[in-house]
């Protein structure tokens, strides 16, 4: 049968920020009847799926300056009130100790993700919060100062508080399918158009097949109408559909934003991104004069893995098996601009169930930043990858989710107790 239950505050989706969301409220709100729905039979899909099956919890330094999306000032205040160190006291507090690794990622000791997981799930059942898995919520209505939380199994919700933490449309196969985008628009929020993002790129290059599985340092840059949009550098992986690693998951949600615009963007890739076309001339003019005899193909490969080399040799139509001493100035002038700009002709990328985030969303100016309330519809807060809000790789996007809950949770707290 069909049950009609009550709660002061619910939380729609038990992901990262709605775990959070749930745990923070709870501690800060004693006594509050704290309620956390996921449609899913097994919760947390994502977050075990995260940083390769071990969750990049945070990273060591975050600011706005790592993030895409809506405003900076906004993102700042947010961040600010629920920094990345809290987060590591936060998860310390769990059993769940953090160690750095490269570029500031903070994983767990354990270096499973399952740890994180497990964790939040025992602070949230310990703190009394009602979890209900495989309760796929199908509508919410205001009514009377409260909300009607609906869900398909038949059952409903009175509350007078509703969170949504449900997630984007990355990975739908963990639940996250844009179902809370349709709820915030149906309670009067505005939407800003989604894509995915930190996902990998399909190219028409025939080069990829020769290089998959082949990793390199490299640069990318995006222009449109003229001028540079965005130029990141990073680790590149050739794949055997594309291109993926850091720098390639970092420039899709610019790729994909400036096609949802309807810009034509020139991708240009450089796989020696530490230089200047004058600092490789000295380079290759010094190799000329030391090593007249090597090969321009073995001077390449001391740089750059071989078969990056051979490749890159290929499209400048130069002749690896040359010794130096007979690279004209020509050829190796069109080397050295074929190792720094060469068109990398990205056709689509992996779609939304290869992207770990999502890019778009509820807008921000909709969200008071200091409370993570709507100012659309009191007693409505909105948290985490639903707003239009998305961090580049690195943990930035977890943090993003425990920076939002926390905010949320105060003014939750704060609003029960004065209510």
């Amino acid at each position: 049968m069909p049950r009609s239950e009550t709660a002061d505050v619910l939380i729609v989706g038990a992901g990262a920020a709605g775990l959070a969301a749930a745990a923070f409220t709870a501690r800060a709100a004693r006594g509050c009847r704290v309620t956390l729905l996921d449609g899913a039979r097994t919760i947390g899909a994502k977050i075990l799926v995260s940083g390769g099956g071990r969750c990049n919890v945070t990273n060591r330094v975050v600011s706005e300056r790592d993030f895409w999306g809506g405003a900076a000032r906004v993102i700042r205040n947010v961040l600010r009130a629920f920094p990345a160190g809290r987060a590591v006291s936060f998860f310390a507090e769990l059993g769940v100790v953090l160690h750095e690794e490269e570029d500031g990622k903070l994983f767990p000791n354990t270096n499973s993700a399952r740890t994180v997981l497990d964790a939040l799930v025992r602070e949230v059942r310990a703190s009394g919060v009602e979890l209900c898995a495989e309760q796929r919520v199908s509508g919410i209505q205001p009514r009377d100062g409260r909300f009607i939380v609906t869900a398909s199994s038949g059952d409903s919700y009175a509350t007078r508080v509703v969170v949504l933490a449900t997630g984007g449309r990355s990975l739908p196969k963990s639940g996250s399918d844009g179902a809370g985008y349709d709820f915030a628009r149906s309670l009067g929020h505005g939407y800003v158009e989604t894509t995915p993002a930190l996902v990998p790129l399909i190219v028409d290059d025939g080069v990829h097949k020769s290089l998959a599985g082949v990793a390199h340092p490299a640069a990318i840059t995006l222009r449109s109408d003229g001028r540079i949009r965005i130029r990141l550098e990073g680790a590149m992986l050739w794949t055997h559909f594309g291109v993926s690693g850091p720098v390639v998951l970092n420039a899709s949600r610019h790729w994909l934003r400036a096609r949802l615009e309807g810009a034509d963007v020139d991708v240009r890739v450089s796989v020696m991104p530490a230089d200047t076309f004058e600092s490789l001339e000295a380079w290759l003019l010094e190799q000329q004069r030391d090593r007249p005899r090597a090969t321009t193909r073995s001077a390449l490969s001391s740089r750059l893995p071989a078969s990056v080399a051979d490749a890159w040799l290929s499209i400048a139509q130069v002749d690896g098996g040359e010794t130096l001493a007979h690279l004209s100035r020509e050829a190796r002038r069109a080397l050295i601009t074929a190792l720094l700009d060469t068109p990398l002709h990205v056709r689509d990328s992996r779609g939304y169930n290869y992207a770990e985030v999502t890019a778009g969303g509820v807008p921000l100016p909709e969200i008071d930043p200091a409370t993570m309330e709507s100012r659309v519809r009191p007693g409505l807060f909105l948290i985490g990858e639903i707003l239009d809000v998305d961090g580049r790789l690195g943990g930035f996007n977890f943090q993003w989710a425990w920076s939002s809950a926390w905010v949320a949770a105060q003014a939750i707290a704060k609003r029960m107790t004065t209510a």
